[in-house]
């Protein structure tokens, strides 16, 4: 069965009580359960995790490629802006990934607007909030089987 894996970085495992203002009151569970059901109705696995620790991330993304996972979708949260181990980790599985932003990244903090991944990115979404993982989901079914 085709698989996808959903990445999730540095504090989005407070989504639902951390600034709800900007990144609303759904919770990362609540994002994951929507992913999940997609999944299962169009017949793919979706593989979610999220860690705090960038050496996690950066096993995850090595384990991807062992696990044939057609395409990651990454929201790195403030790993974004700083991670050359994350890059360096999506470059060399060679993967596509899709970068994800609940919150448009480009409208806020000037350090906030720089993405150490985007260049590399088969895609960004940012600022269409939690819709951004389903809209990055399903454009992931359509272009990597």
């Amino acid at each position: 069965m085709t698989k996808y894996m959903l990445l999730n970085g540095p504090n989005l495992n407070l989504l639902g009580t951390r600034e709800p203002e900007i990144y609303g009151s759904e919770t990362l569970q609540d994002i994951e359960t929507n992913l999940l059901a997609i999944a299962k109705e169009l017949n793919f696995d979706l593989i979610c995790h999220q860690s705090n620790a960038e050496h996690e991330l950066v096993d995850l993304i090595h384990s991807a490629r062992d696990e044939e996972v057609k395409c990651i979708i990454i929201n790195p949260g403030a790993l974004t802006h700083s991670s050359i181990a994350l890059r360096d980790a999506l470059s060399g599985v060679g993967i596509p990934f899709i970068e994800v932003h609940i919150s448009n990244i480009y409208a806020r903090e000037d350090f906030r607007q720089v993405s150490y991944l985007s260049d590399i990115a088969q895609g960004v979404i940012s600022g269409l909030g939690i819709e951004g993982y389903e809209l990055a989901l399903k454009t992931a079914f359509k272009k990597f089987k």
